[in-house]
């Protein structure tokens, strides 16, 4: 029998648990968590309760953010796993990659340009592996997409509309953890639609070249809130009254998790959860449009809105011979305020062909259960378990994470200078 792939993980925050959960219970024998590092001990704590009563595993030893070479010394991991916040990513990785690991990582791989060429370095002088963990690629709904334009349904494809809504429980929460300082996340333009961005490179199979993009905050924020006739303003949500009926605030003494993850640890890191979406400080966009020319001469037209009545997105591919149509529900959620099976849940879907000259026809595709449209439990198979063969090769690498989030990054300097960006100037692969 071979032996067990050794991981450690770096980052005990909301996405932590989708990653040391499937080692705790799918993958024990094929897969061994030793480790955790963070920055709070006391989440660290409450992730070791997690695993020894939640999933009845053992205890993993606790690391410091500033032991993280000890860690690495003493573990003698096969990979390091990072779900630390997105700024800190280019460290862990390219570190882990020095000392002799493989990594797996969120998304996005990192924020700027800057990190990125660091990291693409570090892989190129290390020789080590890195896996991004892009789960809407497995999702089979993404997947059947994949698959009819491959298969030439629609021939070549010219042109691509994409339009992502996050509704005003998912997309509001980003304004109110560390996601609204654009130094941490790089906006939601890099964190959220690195995905979205991906899924458009691994479905039309190129890579974006020149972009342009608007974007605003019009809606979150101490000055939209006032010029709506809003007087009524405070800091943090919990326990205080003035957040009482405020459908946007988050009480993290009614949510285990978020008391446990949150309330109980600021008292190390002074890390506030629940801060107000129309208070002072936000400095990132909540309405957005972009333009993106891909190498394949393809166009993507793709607007993203954080503060919508319904969770998901619609899609139109137009190609040669047609047109592929795709309207996408998703299960609205807020980061680590439940089972990790409900994020991005799918609730309803409806993929459709327009042939050039003939009658429209929909296409079925499989149901996903369970997070990210079913594509989590595809995904960690992927990377814990026993992987089977793919022949739509879902699998991201470090180039695909660079790719992924240079379209976003592209965006945001497009946004500050009013120009478009060459996205073959920002980094060298």
């Amino acid at each position: 029998m071979s032996r067990k792939k050794r991981f450690v993980q770096v980052g005990t925050g909301g996405r932590a648990e989708l990653f040391f959960a499937a080692i705790a219970t799918d993958y024990r024998e094929t897969s061994e968590l030793t480790a955790f590092c963070d920055v709070n001990q006391t989440r660290m704590d409450y992730a070791n309760k997690l695993l020894t009563e939640k999933y009845d595993y053992q205890a993993a030893n606790t690391y410091k953010t500033e032991q993280f070479e000890e860690m690495i010394a003493v573990e003698k991991p096969d990979a390091v796993i990072v779900t630390s916040i997105d700024r800190t990513h280019h460290h862990y990785i390219i570190r882990a990659m020095e000392l002799g690991c493989d990594v797996v990582t969120e998304k996005p791989m990192t924020v700027d340009e800057k990190k990125c060429q660091e990291i693409l370095d570090a892989v190129k002088r290390t020789g080590r592996n890195m896996r991004v963990t892009f789960n809407y690629r497995y999702a089979p709904h993404h997947t059947k997409a994949k698959e009819l334009i491959a298969n030439g349904v629609i021939g070549e494809v010219f042109s691509v509309h994409f339009e992502w809504l996050l509704n005003t429980r998912h997309g509001a929460d980003y304004f109110r953890r560390w996601h609204r300082d654009k130094r941490n996340s790089g906006g939601l333009l890099v964190h959220k639609s690195t995905h979205h961005f991906d899924l458009v490179n691994f479905w039309i199979d190129s890579q974006p070249e020149t972009v342009f993009a608007f974007g605003d905050l019009r809606f979150y924020g101490k000055e939209n809130a006032e010029r709506r006739g809003v007087t009524k303003f405070y800091d943090r949500a919990t326990g205080n009254p003035l957040a009482k009926d405020d459908p946007f605030a988050l009480h993290m003494d009614q949510n285990e998790q978020h008391k446990a993850l949150y309330w109980d640890a600021e008292h190390e890191d002074g890390y506030l959860r629940d801060q107000s979406v129309f208070g002072d400080g936000i400095n990132i966009e909540d309405t957005m449009g972009v333009m993106v020319r891909y190498k394949n001469n393809a166009i993507l037209t793709y607007s993203l809105n954080a503060y919508l009545p319904w969770e998901g997105y619609r899609i139109a591919f137009n190609g040669s011979k047609g047109r592929l149509e795709m309207e996408i529900v998703e299960q609205s959620y807020v980061n680590a305020g439940g089972e990790k099976s409900d994020e991005g849940a799918l609730l309803g879907q409806k993929i459709v062909v327009h042939p050039m000259f003939g009658a429209p026809y929909q296409v079925e595709a499989e149901e996903g259960i369970g997070g990210h449209g079913g594509g989590d439990t595809v995904m960690l198979n992927d990377i814990f378990g026993t992987p089977v063969e793919d022949p739509f090769h879902r699998a991201a690498n470090h180039v695909d994470g660079a790719r992924s989030i240079l379209t976003g990054i592209a965006a945001n300097r497009s946004i500050r200078t009013g120009l478009p960006v060459q996205v073959n100037e920002l980094v060298k692969f």
